[in-house]
């Protein structure tokens, strides 16, 4: 385990303990009168990312933040980005940030791209016996920390908060949507919408708080839609999301009070839920912080000789797999539109064990047409002035992305929240377009949407659209605005909670 502390001598020394954390010195008074909270995210690299974002934010409210990855999480940071604490400049700023490393349960060499299932078993079933350890260590050494905030798809929390009466917040990532769809299972299932799946036409029209008033069946998170709902994936939905996020004292959500506000307002009839997103650092651009599992490669020399807004970004994030026939029809869809473009092509795409997921001679094909990339800064492709489209897996970060930057999407949703993600995007804010209405990805459709969303009419329309949707989050974070008062809100709550549990 990694500890990482401040210290009178040297205030960026790296202590490796077992169980041992060192308090700053002198710093009593302070953490006394200012919450002091563990945050714990989930470890994959979409939930990383607004986590950390998170925790700066929170410690420049005054929090205290005991941030903790897995190792498998910081073994991967560290060798990209060859910094061996995280939140290093963040403490240089003056924000009180430590740092700790626990086990997921399997060696740091283990390959959970290709054995997902083990690991989520792992994250079920073992991660929590570490997680207990550690936090009844650091609560024992710091009587100070009052409280607990981890990734809502954490099966654990309500156990841990209250072994250690610390008050209970759950940090949801995704689409207020999306959180009260599964905090809505026992009605999907007595309705023939969920497990098992009978009904595919019907509309469901009797969630509450669903924003347009119904949801087709196709819109349902890909677990709600799966035939066989006995898989570990499920028992996590089930225990952690209809279960214990229910009992978490108070939700904190990355989403806009103004994009979602019938949805928000339904959950906060059971319990505090709190919209504080886009959850961005204050330079969009510049992180005080690395997330990046992987290693980015600068693709900005190749952006800068491209025309405003003539580029499309292809990328289908860090997590969901795809199959070869797909990529093959879309390598040769955006050959044939003559768009030019930049792809992020993760090597594990397909499958860890098969990298060559791309038609023979393709990249010789587009040389002059697309740059394809193992893995970017999705921020600083995305905010360029050339790149004027998204082709995406609808990942809830690269929405909120796309949108702040003022670019429409082609969405083509793959896994999990993504297909609720593109309700939103297509359907009720119109600021994107879908990729393939019938669910089978052709090489002649993907042609004609690229240039529908590059070129033709459809594009001003869009562009209008998102432009408005961007106001909407650019005032929600702005002093006054939703977001901003709703972060405010929640930290007094935090204080006044933790003085109680106290």
């Amino acid at each position: 385990m990694l500890i990482v502390s401040k210290s009178q001598q040297d205030p960026y020394i790296t202590h490796t303990t077992q169980g041992v954390y060192a308090n700053q010195t002198g710093m009593a008074d302070q953490i006394t009168k200012n919450p002091h909270a563990i945050f714990i995210p989930l470890p994959l690299q979409g939930h990383l990312i607004p986590s950390v974002h998170l925790a700066v934010k929170l410690a420049s409210k005054g929090f205290t933040i005991t941030f903790i990855n897995t190792e498998s999480v910081h073994h991967s940071i560290t060798n990209s980005s060859s910094s061996s604490n995280l939140f290093e400049e963040a403490c240089k700023s003056g924000l009180d940030i430590r740092y700790a490393t626990v086990s997921d349960g399997l060696p740091v060499e283990f390959d959970r791209s290709l054995n997902h299932d083990q690991f989520m078993e792992c994250l079920f079933h073992v991660f929590s016996a570490h997680v207990d350890k550690l936090v009844g260590s650091l609560v024992k050494d710091d009587p100070s920390i009052g409280c607990l905030i981890a990734d809502s798809f954490c099966v654990w929390p309500l156990m841990i908060s209250k072994k250690y009466k610390l008050v209970n917040i759950s940090f949801w990532t995704e689409p207020a949507l999306v959180l009260n769809l599964y905090h809505h299972l026992d009605l999907l299932k007595k309705n023939g919408h969920y497990d098992p799946l009978d009904k595919f036409d019907d509309a469901i029209d009797y969630i509450p708080g669903v924003g347009s008033g119904s949801i087709k069946p196709t819109d349902l998170m890909s677990y709600l839609q799966a035939t066989n709902t006995n898989t570990i994936l499920h028992r996590i939905i089930h225990k952690a999301l209809f279960q214990n996020t229910k009992s978490a004292d108070i939700i904190i959500c990355n989403t806009i009070q103004e994009l979602e506000p019938y949805t928000i307002s339904t959950l906060n009839q059971t319990q505090p839920f709190y919209a504080i997103g886009p959850i961005f650092p204050n330079d969009f651009t510049k992180e005080l912080v690395s997330t990046s599992l992987w290693c980015e490669l600068d693709c900005t020399r190749w952006l800068d000789n491209k025309p405003p807004g003539s580029v499309l970004y292809v990328s289908f994030g860090s997590y969901a797999h795809t199959s070869k026939h797909v990529l093959e029809e879309i390598a040769c869809g955006l050959l044939q539109s003559e768009v030019s473009f930049v792809w992020v092509l993760r090597p594990d795409l397909v499958s860890s064990t098969d990298t060559n997921a791309l038609p023979v001679g393709f990249e010789d094909q587009v040389k002059d047409q697309g740059l394809i990339v193992p893995w970017c800064n999705q921020k600083a492709v995305i905010s360029h002035q050339s790149v004027g489209g998204f082709l995406t897996h609808c990942g809830w970060n690269s929405i909120l992305e796309s949108i702040w930057c003022g670019v429409p999407m082609i969405c083509l949703p793959l896994l999990t929240d993504q297909f609720t993600n593109r309700k939103l995007v297509v359907d009720d804010w119109k600021i994107g377009i879908n990729l393939c209405e019938k669910n089978l990805v052709d090489r002649e459709e993907v042609t004609k949407k690229v240039k529908e969303l590059m070129m033709q009419e459809k594009s001003n329309e869009l562009r209008t659209e998102v432009k408005k949707v961007k106001r909407t989050l650019q005032d929600a974070l702005a002093t006054g605005g939703s977001s901003h008062r709703n972060l405010d809100h929640f930290v007094s709550q935090v204080i006044l909670k933790t003085n109680q549990v106290k």
